[in-house]
């Protein structure tokens, strides 16, 4: 099972015409507030960290390039060619690798693995923007990913994110210019239920090794002047 056609149609167009500069597009803060942040949660929970890592959904790379400074091997993987063309032009030097991928894919997670061996895999702010036929296969491809050996990190908008997000689109002025891209193409972030994640994790042969809230910066502010921040679940993932 691949991802849908309109799914990856809405990213494409996403992507196509974000702008190029870090910062640009609502959730691609900083590192230092993002995949920083979920290194030091992620590391001590690494049986093997010389494993390759797959930055699972890496957009436009800045959370990749990060990950390329600390780790030997970075993959930055996603299903959009025009995100992963922002990605490659923006690391001109190389520190990572990208790849078009589906993770839902069951053959395309079975040939990377086969690729890689075991694999860490970083991943943030994916399943809950996937549409809902398409979570578990995309957990499936994880758990193909991460192997035996492997760890998973992964950091996912909160139910209550999704109320806050409805609630910047329908005010007064619209929602703010950052995020009218997201809703414009069809993408609906913050759409999977809190109890729904363990499931799929379960139902993928992941046990949670560890798990925590902690909030989802973004790069857009509200009209007083404070970032948006929006409240996320982590958790950290392996065969046990």
């Amino acid at each position: 099972m691949s991802v849908t056609t309109r799914y990856r149609e809405a990213w494409e167009g996403f992507w196509s015409e974000a702008p190029g500069e870090q910062g640009a597009v609502f959730w691609d803060a900083e590192p230092a507030v993002t995949a920083g942040v979920h290194l030091a949660l992620f590391e001590p929970h690494l049986a093997a960290p010389g494993l390759p890592l797959v930055d699972l959904g890496c957009g436009n790379g800045t959370q990749t390039r990060f990950l390329a400074d600390r780790y030997p091997r970075v993959i930055g993987a996603d299903l959009s060619a025009a995100a992963l063309d922002h990605a490659r032009l923006a690391d001109p030097a190389g520190q990572a690798s990208y790849r078009l991928f589906d993770a839902a894919e069951k053959v395309e997670a079975e040939t990377l693995h086969a690729e890689l061996g075991d694999a860490n895999v970083y991943m943030r702010g994916v399943l809950h923007q996937c549409e809902r036929d398409d979570r578990q296969a995309l957990v499936d491809g994880l758990a193909t990913l991460v192997g035996d050996r492997g760890r998973a990190f992964l950091v996912e908008l909160a139910e209550a994110a999704g109320v806050i997000l409805r609630g910047l689109a329908q005010g007064p002025g619209g929602p703010p210019a950052k995020l009218a891209p997201v809703f414009r193409h069809g993408i609906a972030p913050g759409e999977v239920a809190d109890a729904a994640v363990p499931e799929y994790l379960r139902a993928a042969g992941l046990a949670v090794l560890a798990s925590g809230e902690l909030p989802l910066v973004t790069t857009e502010y509200s009209a007083d002047g404070t970032r948006i921040e929006l409240p996320s679940k982590w958790v950290v993932v392996g065969r046990g």
